[in-house]
């Protein structure tokens, strides 16, 4: 009895080590997401850059996660979650690095495309170790908890832009998105533990009957529909947190308030995002899936609706709050929702993809809106238009519970 306590004792501080480390490398991911935003004028008045070329410079780096993370996600079930996301955390540290030495335009799409291929790359894999470090039970409150980290490193990206001073100052956010990363390696690979689960997988099922293919791991033995759904539902809510991420400032300035109370709606953004990751994914955990996407997606749209309305800096401020609370803490839920679609030989493989086909969102978002708002269209009104698109990747998400229920798997939870 002694030696078995023991042995969960230890598998529990195990799981908890490895929440923590990806917790911190999901902050400094959210960090370098948002350090090309905060970087940007200052760096287009060095190099000289026009607004359409910024405006490449910020895509290069969402094109790169797409590949990141089909591939990310694709590799981790061949050669181990702990391996891959040890390269990926390398390649997106160096290339951040090399943002603070680029000489022009061009140098400056290379650098940003080889970062965002290694952000990519690290997602799928943070969610993989964190859903197979905790129990059943506990499975959404530990992709929830590692994700908090991305908005929480945007926002001190945010503080890191504003605490700059001079020119010269924009390579100090990627310095620090750069140096934390490459310091994160050896930690990685002293403490942190591989996945047990895919360790004896690796030794029992794929031993004997080799990796399942893509098409096998994405659309076989039941999962087409799980899949589809599950890319309509990430696409749909991404476009929307992406469209908010990279317009919020904007929507806030054409109301007449000023740049300090855009930062501050900004801020809250954030800030409830990282609230938000966290608070849903572990109401998931206590009263079951199906309620909860429920009550998600009408937080989304409430959230939507008082930001649409709101004509003060107060209520704005409580709008972007809730906007962030429930889209932020949303996507969490969908990442732990993947981490349960698929079983643990192919979760890298369909992790990854759903991944890929919501960072089509990061690219369509923003070029949607950019295109609205040059003809002329109101922030109130775009925002109201992305109601539709919630209430689509609502129906899927639900349409992924249902599945599951279908098989069986929500038995445990209650739901």
């Amino acid at each position: 009895m002694t030696s078995r306590n023991s042995s969960a004792g230890g598998s529990a501080t195990s799981g908890k080590a490895t929440i923590a480390l990806c917790l911190a490398i999901a902050l400094l991911e959210g960090l370098d997401l948002q350090s090309a935003g905060v970087a940007g004028p200052r760096m287009a008045k060095e190099f000289h850059l026009a607004v359409a070329q910024m405006g490449w410079a910020f895509s290069a780096g969402a094109i790169g996660l797409l590949p990141g993370a089909a591939l990310g996600g694709r590799l981790a079930d061949r050669f181990g979650r702990k391996r891959v996301l040890m390269w990926s955390v390398t390649l997106f540290g160096l290339f951040s690095l090399a943002t603070t030495m680029v000489w022009n335009f061009e140098s400056l799409l290379v650098a940003r495309l080889l970062t965002g291929l290694g952000l990519g790359a690290a997602m799928p894999n943070l969610i993989a170790l964190c859903a197979e470090a905790a129990g059943e039970q506990q499975r959404s409150t530990a992709v929830g908890a590692m994700y908090c980290g991305m908005p929480f490193g945007a926002a001190i990206a945010a503080v890191i832009g504003m605490l700059g001073t001079g020119d010269a100052s924009w390579r100090h956010v990627f310095h620090v998105g750069g140096l934390g990363p490459i310091v994160m390696v050896p930690l990685l690979g002293a403490f942190l533990r591989e996945s047990q689960q895919f360790v004896a997988t690796q030794a029992s099922k794929i031993a004997k009957e080799g990796a399942p293919t893509v098409a096998q791991a994405l659309w076989q033995e039941g999962r087409a529909r799980t899949t589809i759904a599950l890319w309509i539902s990430y696409l749909g809510t991404l476009i929307v947190l992406y469209f908010l991420m990279n317009w919020l400032p904007s929507m806030v300035l054409a109301r007449g308030l000023t740049r300090v109370q855009s930062n501050l709606v900004l801020m809250l953004f954030n800030i409830g995002g990282g609230i938000g990751a966290v608070a849903i994914a572990t109401i998931m955990d206590r009263f079951g899936r199906r309620g909860t996407v429920i009550g998600m997606y009408i937080g989304v749209v409430v959230a939507l609706t008082v930001f649409a309305g709101a004509g003060g800096a107060g209520s704005t401020a409580v709008g972007g709050l809730l906007c962030g609370f429930f889209i932020v803490g949303g996507q969490s839920v969908l990442y732990a929702l993947a981490g349960h679609a698929y079983p643990t030989e192919v979760r890298g493989t369909g992790v990854g993809a759903a991944v890929a086909v919501g960072r089509l969102g990061s690219i369509l978002g923003p070029l949607v809106a950019g295109q609205l708002f040059a003809l002329g269209q109101s922030p109130s009104m775009l925002v109201g238009s992305s109601i539709p698109l919630v209430v689509i990747a609502a129906l899927a998400a639900l349409s992924v519970v249902g599945a599951f229920r279908q098989r069986g798997a929500l038995g445990a939870q209650g739901v």
